[in-house]
């Protein structure tokens, strides 16, 4: 058997090394997503050592991107997307001409032309797909208003970048100098790719919204989890790559968009869970691509062009970011929170300058410097989030018509999780009269709970310091979400803030359960025990009972 097979290397390759830095920088209390650009520098061309393959790498990455995507689709409604539509888009091309406008000044002084300038600066306006979902999933912010209005900033942006990768060619044969090329020429061009867009669009609006489900109902009465599974991956896989092929959509925004047709369906929670260990393998293989295209000689080369390229990237967009999200009458937070997702490039931006390259639009300096400022932009996005969150603490915002999260109960419950289990059991405590604190990220699982007059805190209970104003005086803190590690740190949490209470949460596996109670949970409710008691009881019954649900 041949060892050396490449997709299987780079696989093995990438993955352990992301690992084994990935952890490091864990140890290091920095983010891991540092780790892992750190792993494809270590494998990549221009380090000693075990060279992963450069073809595979990239495309391996991509996938990663598709599945990203497709799980925030179907998490992402198409209300939710019209809802933030009159800041992201206008905000989106705003941010998007003074990056390029900042990018064209830079180039101007390294001595390049208008072309070249212009191509450099759109590679910077854009942000990455992959570090924006990371570090708002790590926060708990997708489904929170600032995170609507970021991921449909990067939509525009993602829309943008594929009417600049059409217009391209047309760029280069202007500048070479084609007389055939006219302004009609041009229209048409632009045209019929918008068309081509619309047209994608309206296909996964009408027909994709009935088949999609359709199928997964299907493939769900089959009773096979591998069938589902696959059915999933077929379809957020293969309309991507038909977006693509077909319609000259980038992966991303058809995964996104097969998303939200998936979402119309009843067992989307089913398909978001099945990709999510896919999502998080290939979404690594991302930031290790990334690495692997760093060339640490340019830091001798080109010193001062590096610096100016990361302060473009880094500081110049998210001041752009932060003054239009402003003028447009939203609050300080969600400024700072779509500059701080925002201050960083990925991967549109190396497809516009491979092209460009290609093209002989742009010196080979321009790219170096754009996979640079990508890498270091990717390593200092944490920083910036951790430090617009820090003074966000310090200089809290109130407006009239809002007050600071307040929780003047006593002896009280606290909930976190309003999904799955924890709807149940909020339903079950607010019918027994219980005073309860609802946390979540989901304002719309929330909404209806307060609408009854239940305490809710919306944000990350960890991020957003949401635990020290709902803890004080609690008598129990009731963990509800299905992700272990997560409750985990939720009840560490809740132990460093020396509160007297009691903590619960649910788990499957022994090892699950084993990792709560080292984080400082004192009951663990097995889901496989309870419903065992739970049908050992109804086995029990004296008499038997009509069919209804248990």
């Amino acid at each position: 058997m041949d060892h050396s097979l490449p997709l299987i290397t780079t696989l093995v390759g990438g993955l352990v090394l992301a690992y084994i830095f990935g952890m490091l920088a864990s140890r290091l209390r920095i983010s891991p997503m540092v780790g892992y650009l750190a792993a494809g520098v270590v494998c990549g061309p221009f380090t000693p050592g075990y060279v992963a393959d450069l073809q595979l790498a990239p495309e391996l990455a991509e996938i990663g991107v598709i599945l990203l995507m497709f799980g925030v689709g179907l998490h992402f409604s198409v209300k939710d997307l019209l809802s933030v539509k009159h800041i992201a888009i206008p905000g989106a091309i705003v941010q998007i001409t003074l990056a390029t406008l900042l990018g064209l000044g830079l180039s101007q002084l390294l001595g390049w032309s208008i072309t070249a300038g212009i191509v450099f600066g759109l590679a910077l306006s854009t942000a990455s797909t992959v570090v924006l979902l990371r570090a708002l999933e790590s926060r708990g912010q997708v489904d929170t208003k600032e995170g609507r209005i970021a991921i449909g900033w990067l939509i525009v942006e993602d829309l943008v970048m594929v009417l600049a990768l059409v217009l391209l060619p047309i760029l280069a044969n202007l500048q070479q100098g084609d007389e055939t090329l006219t302004l009609a020429h041009v229209l048409w061009d632009l045209g019929f790719t918008l068309a081509k867009v619309a047209a994608f669009i309206a296909l996964m609006a009408i027909g994709g919204r009935r088949l999609i489900p359709w199928l997964l109902a299907r493939t769900a009465a089959t009773g096979s989890r591998e069938l589902f599974t696959l059915s999933v991956l077929s379809c957020s896989l293969g309309i991507a790559f038909g977006a693509v092929k077909l319609f000259g959509v980038s992966f991303a925004l058809g995964a996104f968009f097969a998303g939200v047709v998936m979402n119309s369906s009843h067992l989307s929670h089913k398909a978001a869970n099945d990709t999510l260990p896919l999502q998080d393998a290939f979404a690594v293989l991302f930031f290790v691509s990334v690495g692997m295209l760093f060339d640490p000689t340019i830091l001798l080369r080109e010193p001062l062009a590096v610096l100016a390229t990361i302060f473009v990237i880094v500081i110049g967009k998210s001041v752009a970011a932060f003054a239009i999200v402003r003028l447009f009458g939203h609050s300080q937070r969600t400024a700072l929170t779509i500059s701080a997702s925002l201050a960083q490039v990925g991967e549109f931006s190396f497809i516009l300058m491979g092209l460009g390259v290609m093209l002989d639009l742009v010196p080979n300096v321009a790219r170096d410097l754009v996979l640079v400022g990508a890498c270091f932009s990717i390593m200092l996005n944490p920083l910036v989030f951790n430090q617009a969150e820090r003074w966000l603490r310090r200089h809290p915002e109130v407006h009239p018509e809002e007050t600071p999260p307040q929780c003047p109960l006593q002896g009280h419950v606290v909930v976190v999780g309003a999904d799955g289990i924890g709807s149940h059991l909020i339903r079950q405590l607010h019918e027994k009269g219980q005073a309860m604190v609802v946390i979540d990220s989901d304002e719309h699982l929330l909404a209806p709970w307060r609408a009854q007059g239940i305490t809710c805190l919306v944000g990350h209970p960890i991020q957003n310091d949401l635990l020290s104003v709902a803890l004080p005086d609690a008598s129990w803190l009731l963990i509800t979400l299905e992700d272990s590690l997560l409750a985990g740190e939720v009840a560490a949490a809740a132990r460093e803030q020396g509160a007297l209470l009691r903590i619960a949460a649910c788990g499957q596996q022994a090892e699950e359960v084993h990792h709560l109670r080292v984080r400082g949970v004192n009951l663990v409710i097995q889901h496989q025990e309870e419903a065992a008691r739970r049908l050992c009881q109804l086995a029990m019954q004296s008499a038997p009972a009509e069919p209804r649900s248990a």
